[in-house]
């Protein structure tokens, strides 16, 4: 009988092993169609994401364009998956409308509201638009449109090529540098609030004449926000320096050497919000 009652224990525990063995193997299984389910997932994400990227890369203006005397030369680089800076240039027959724009945040939340806001300053760039009435019409659309839509700063200007004339419209933005052939630094400051915050902000238009040798400079706060080993940042006037440094070449020469100081100054810091950059230089 004690031989038969250990039979039978063995029987029953190699029945249990058994069942413990298959238990594991399932599981095994199921984790590893589970992980070959993220991995296809993660993969159609980066897809999709890069065509995002692609989408914003068309949306903005080509890295560079030039309209009779005028060389104009731009990049952005994201921080994370999708910028929310952007850069757009357009022909309105009636003189060249440019604008820089930031969106708050950084990744896909400010990333793909970027679309949005392109579209908002194209569809209200009208021919004899003056850029303060441009940005009040993408101000009070953008105000319209949610109650979540974070803040974002835009440089907007029109560029007459045959005269240098020159108008535009800040919302927010940080000062655009103008530095004359003969060294004198402008700052342009006018326009307004941030879009977005106020539904009926008001807006004002400058002026200025770029004339031979002149350089005007647009920019993101991801480059003066930029730190290096030390938490210092880059700043303003490290800025303007660098830009009375190269201001002598060609508009793609200026935004190369800026970018380069920018990144020699962070050197291995990671950025910390997104860069753009656009160089417009009247020969």
């Amino acid at each position: 009988m004690s031989q038969a009652f250990n039979q039978a224990v063995a029987a029953s525990s190699v029945r249990t092993y058994s069942r413990r063995v298959a238990t594991r193997k399932a599981g095994r299984e199921e984790l590893e169609l589970k992980l070959a389910e993220l991995q296809k997932d993660y993969a159609e994400l980066h897809t999709s994401i890069f065509e995002a990227a692609q989408v914003h890369r068309r949306l903005c203006a080509p890295r560079h364009l030039r309209f009779g005397d005028f060389d104009f030369a731009s990049e952005i680089f994201a921080v994370r998956q999708l910028p929310g800076d952007f850069f757009s240039v357009e022909d309105t027959g009636n003189g060249v409308v440019f604008a820089l724009g930031d969106v708050s945040g950084k990744g896909l939340a400010a990333g793909m509201w970027t679309p949005h806001l392109v579209g908002l300053v194209r569809a209200h760039t009208t021919p004899h638009a003056s850029p303060a009435s441009i940005v009040a019409s993408v101000n009070r659309a953008i105000s319209r449109t949610s109650a979540f839509i974070p803040f974002a700063s835009l440089f907007l200007a029109k560029l007459e090529p045959e005269t240098g004339v020159l108008s535009y419209c800040s919302a927010g933005h940080p000062p655009t540098f103008l530095l004359r052939a003969n060294g004198k630094l402008e700052k342009l400051i006018d326009g307004g609030l941030l879009l977005g915050a106020l539904p009926d902000a008001r807006y004002t238009t400058g002026s200025c004449v770029l004339r031979s040798g002149d350089t005007l400079m647009i920019y993101s706060d991801g480059i003066t926000e930029s730190v290096n080993a030390a938490r210092e940042e880059f700043g303003y006037a490290r800025l303007e320096r660098q830009l009375r440094a190269s201001h002598r070449n060609s508009a793609d020469s200026i935004l190369f050497s800026v970018l380069g100081s920018v990144q020699d100054f962070a050197a291995t810091r990671p950025l910390v919000d997104d860069m753009s950059l656009a160089v417009v230089r009247r020969d």
